[in-house]
């Protein structure tokens, strides 16, 4: 069996334009992997492109060859951008075993290690920016099941906050609390929006609430000082998205202090290197909390990471609160149900792409943008924003 070709295609999404890859084999059978990098998208599928005939002719079981090849032999650090491509051709190919030997992804990997997966709800808070909008909204979530939340409080603010934005933020969080009881975990999301001191700040204003965590409080590219507002927050730190090797995971986690990695399959190269990166992680004494936020064809990837991973903690799911096509674009979407998913058991990833309704969806220059006014709802592109 030999990989024929390799095509990619972009659909456009209210929130996030989404990059699919699919690989075909001279046997017929076809593989989908995801490479979604927001903004980045068309930089990504340049990539794919110019990856093509590195990996034309190729055994799709050969992933570790694959990803060896296309990290190493094509020699420029194109960082996110080149791993994203990678990871959408690595994951068709998973895909394409998983189908060929009849089996999951996951019982290639090791097996399965859990009865079910817990999952985290996010995306959900499509409100006005008040503590009673999103108490309301965090209540109705609780009572789909779901047993954690994420959300982003802050707004759009970067490095530092006024007095009555942090109060603000701080009053979000304690009213999300309220609504929900002390039972549902609660995540709250900065997006790299902090320096140190601030983010320490906050850390010590929001432990009354008992979060779960607060993720990445300070952007990634300086690691200690991720690791300095680790040391000392009375919350733990989540972080580890934004990594797009091994080599940075490590890193971050050998100072023992950041506990929570939140592997992103798309960044480091996909499921293989997800699956030894948790391993790596799991001889610090963490624990994987992957990140995903694009399409249903990420997440299952991640479902497949940690059904197989013994240090598996929580899984990100926005799939409930996105457009109601999603689930056409995408056969078979991963379901949660009182807060847990289920091991997949179709053969490789278990999905498919509906190429009917993917041509519905075109690309979409709007995206969302994390320093823009009321970004969290997410409007239609067509929505005027302020």
């Amino acid at each position: 069996m030999k990989i024929k070709s390799i095509d990619s295609y972009i659909v456009g999404n209210p929130w996030k334009n989404w990059l699919f890859v699919r690989v075909e084999t001279n046997d017929g059978l076809h593989g989908i992997g995801e490479g979604t990098l927001g903004h980045l998208n068309h930089s990504v599928q340049g990539a794919v492109e110019d990856m093509r005939s590195f990996v034309t002719g190729m055994d799709p079981y050969d992933t570790e060859l694959l990803v060896t090849r296309l990290s190493r032999e094509i020699y420029g650090d194109g960082g996110q951008i080149k791993m994203c491509a990678i990871a959408a051709v690595e994951m068709a190919c998973w895909d394409i075993i998983g189908k060929a030997l009849g089996k999951p992804v996951y019982k290639l990997l090791g097996g399965g290690c859990h009865e079910k997966l817990r999952a985290y709800a996010n995306g959900w808070y499509r409100c006005d920016r008040t503590p009673e909008a999103f108490a309301e909204r965090a209540q109705k979530v609780a009572l789909m099941g779901y047993t954690a939340l994420k959300f982003d409080p802050f707004g759009t603010t970067w490095r530092t906050l006024t007095p009555d934005e942090e109060n603000l933020s701080v009053d979000i969080v304690g009213a999300v609390r309220a609504a929900v009881g002390p039972k549902v975990d609660l995540m709250i999301e900065a997006h790299s929006r902090f320096g140190v001191a601030t983010a320490i700040h906050l850390a010590e204003r929001l432990a009354q609430f008992h979060p779960a965590w607060l993720e990445e409080p300070v952007p990634h590219h300086n690691i200690e000082a991720t690791i300095e507002v680790a040391r000392r927050s009375p919350i733990p730190i989540a972080s580890g998205e934004s990594l797009s090797s091994k080599h940075a995971v490590a890193e971050l986690v050998r100072y023992g202090v950041v506990q929570i990695v939140q592997i992103e399959p798309i960044h480091v190269g996909g499921i293989l290197a997800s699956r030894k990166i948790a391993d790596m992680v799991d001889a610090h004494y963490g624990v994987i909390a992957p990140h995903s936020a694009a399409s249903p064809v990420a997440t299952m990837a991640c479902i497949h990471i940690d059904a197989a991973t013994p240090n598996f903690y929580i899984q990100e799911y926005f799939h409930d609160f996105n457009v109601p096509w999603e689930r056409d674009l995408v056969m078979h979407s991963p379901i949660c149900e009182n807060g847990y998913i289920s091991l997949p058991q179709r053969p490789g990833l278990g999905i498919d792409i509906n190429m009917e309704e993917l041509r519905k969806h075109p690309y979409s220059p709007t995206e969302i943008n994390l320093f823009e006014f009321d970004w969290h709802k997410r409007r239609e592109p067509s929505e005027t924003r302020k």
